[in-house]
């Protein structure tokens, strides 16, 4: 079974493409196999944060596990939304058709577009009319475009930082923009906006909050806080939220129940941090190599 990412790359001319990848020294290279429905090819993406910095960590977790490779759903947008609009044409056509056996969907940087959205979450049902339906995740603006639509209810698991936690918890705001200053600023815990957003059927069923504590919340009720290493530095990395949607991504394909998956990529992540010994100058892309080890350390603590 397979488990497609799906996100964009800030490069316009990057085409709409459903490959697999490995990576090598900090890049990642395409496989023969990448079907590009419009023609091009494929130049090898550096990792630096966003979707690439996603696929780099899941690589490093199926690896670690011995998993296959996940395929990646990628598409160049440079903010425009062009990229993105194809790409959720792509896949609400794609996923009614196909007799690929697709395990989940992580969904990423992607502009928010909600009849986009709409589309693919119907594509999504007709085909768990003939197959198991997928685990759905979903982080940045795809995560967006889910709450916007209404349809939050049927994701898996939203990974949002606190600001996004807020907008999550906004029934009334249509973009993390618009988030009423009354949620960002009045000191209302973890706990507390994760049960509004889940009252007013905005979030998914599990949330993975991301902070200098993280916290996993079920129906809007806190199940698990990990607070520890206390890494400071790696708040001010940019990629570090990438690197933990990639972690669960892959954990979540090894078949972890979700409670468990959420709290090692956690752990693992902030073990990646102590490992790295990062400073503020520290690009995300430099604490990768350190996440195998910190994986094994994780899964030994929970053992």
């Amino acid at each position: 079974m397979s488990w497609i990412i799906c996100g964009s790359v800030p490069d316009a001319d990057f085409p709409l493409s459903l490959s697999s990848w490995r990576l090598e020294e900090g890049q990642l290279y395409t496989s023969a196999e990448a079907f590009l429905p419009h023609g091009g090819t494929l130049p090898a993406l550096s990792v630096q944060r966003g979707t690439p910095a996603l696929i780099a960590a899941a690589l490093q977790v199926c690896q670690s596990l011995a998993l296959p490779q996940p395929l990646a759903l990628l598409a160049g947008d440079t903010g425009n939304g062009k990229g993105s609009l194809a790409l959720y044409a792509f896949l609400s056509d794609w996923l009614p058709s196909t007799s690929e056996m697709v395990a989940g969907l992580t969904f990423h940087y992607l502009f928010p577009n909600v009849d986009g959205h709409n589309r693919v979450l119907m594509g999504v049902r007709a085909y768990a009319e003939k197959h198991p339906a997928p685990v759905l995740a979903a982080d940045a603006g795809f995560m967006y475009a889910a709450k916007m639509s209404g349809y939050a209810g049927e994701y898996d698991l939203f990974t949002p930082d606190a600001g996004e936690l807020a907008f999550l918890a906004d029934e009334n705001a249509p973009h993390p923009f618009y988030t009423r200053g009354f949620l960002l600023g009045s000191g209302l815990s973890a706990e507390e906006l994760a049960q509004r957003a889940h009252a007013h059927g905005n979030c998914a069923r599990t949330l993975l909050i991301k902070g200098a504590v993280d916290s996993v919340a079920e129906d809007g009720v806190l199940v698990a806080r990990v607070d520890s290493p206390d890494i400071p530095f790696m708040e001010p990395i940019g990629g570090t939220g990438d690197l933990l949607t990639g972690t669960v991504t892959g954990l979540l394909m090894a078949g972890y129940p979700m409670r468990r998956a959420c709290t090692i990529a956690a752990r693992t992540n902030r073990l990646t941090g102590k490992l790295a010994s990062p400073t503020p100058a520290t690009q995300v892309g430099e604490l990768i190599p350190f996440l195998p080890e910190a994986l094994r350390q994780a899964l030994a603590d929970r053992a």
